[in-house]
């Protein structure tokens, strides 16, 4: 087991990918610390599959777009684990919006969940891994929005493409700590709330990936385990993506960016 009894943090993890990376995680033998915002029951039932792998689960509501939150949320996990050894900034919103339609109330929430969480977890994270003196692992999850722009994203894609940018600075800030900061990027995938913006999502987005499907999220558990364990020991300050080499050919299926802008205007 590549995570034997390491204890690991994955905010947004009540449903989707994060629900996922739990899963995975603790199959690898790791305690998870189950964050949420609005979703108390999907954190629930995430938290009761990994009790029943034998493994210890925290599941604990925070909203990380707001730093006092945040704060709540290391201090309640720290009062269940004596250290931490990975953290995965997960949490996540799409934002979507017609460019002249993104206003600063858009903009902000977005920043604020994407970008503003990613920073101050990662910082609340490393403070607890230089008080314990603990090898960690912070894992950032950006998009394949992050590589080439797309239409209705301005203020995700931004934000992602921000992320990139944090990993490489943090990694260089954390080095001497032997904290390692890396990033991957999902590409299209089958999660809920893409199928709620269009039920024709995966046909749409598949006909324009190179490997011509859409992803599901059980296939984001390598790249998270990769950069979790010691199998990763010497990358750090690294993005790849993992999107079926959308990222590479670059098309956008339009129709879908439409359909999903109009969900949310």
């Amino acid at each position: 087991m590549r995570l034997l009894d390491k204890t690991i943090l994955i905010t947004g993890a009540s449903k989707g990918i994060g629900a996922a990376l739990a899963l995975g995680c603790a199959r690898e033998g790791a305690d998870v610390i189950i964050n949420y915002h609005s979703d108390r029951a999907g954190a629930e039932t995430t938290a009761n599959q990994i009790t029943d792998l034998g493994r210890q689960a925290a599941v604990i509501q925070a909203d990380v777009g707001r730093v006092s939150d945040i704060e709540k949320l290391f201090a309640q996990a720290r009062q269940r684990f004596s250290r931490l050894d990975v953290l995965i900034n997960n949490a996540g919103l799409t934002g979507w919006s017609e460019l002249f339609s993104t206003d600063e109330a858009k903009w902000d929430l977005v920043m604020n969940t994407n970008l503003k969480g990613t920073f101050f977890c990662s910082l609340q994270a490393a403070h607890w891994m230089r008080e314990t003196e603990t090898a960690g692992s912070i894992i950032n999850v950006s998009t394949n929005c992050a590589a080439l722009g797309v239409k209705n994203l301005v203020a995700y894609a931004t934000s992602k493409a921000a992320i990139n940018g944090l990993t490489r600075q943090l990694a260089v800030e954390l080095a001497s700590l032997d904290i390692r900061v890396n990033t991957f990027a999902p590409g299209p995938i089958n999660v809920e709330r893409n199928l709620q913006d269009d039920p024709d999502y995966a046909r749409a987005w598949g006909s324009v990936v190179p490997l011509g499907r859409t992803g599901e999220s059980e296939e984001m558990i390598g790249p998270a385990l990769f950069l979790a364990s010691s199998d990763s020991s010497y990358v750090t300050g690294q993005v790849f993506y993992a999107d079926g080499g959308w990222s590479v050919q670059g098309k956008v299926p339009l129709e879908n960016l439409d359909k999903a802008s109009q969900q949310h205007s």
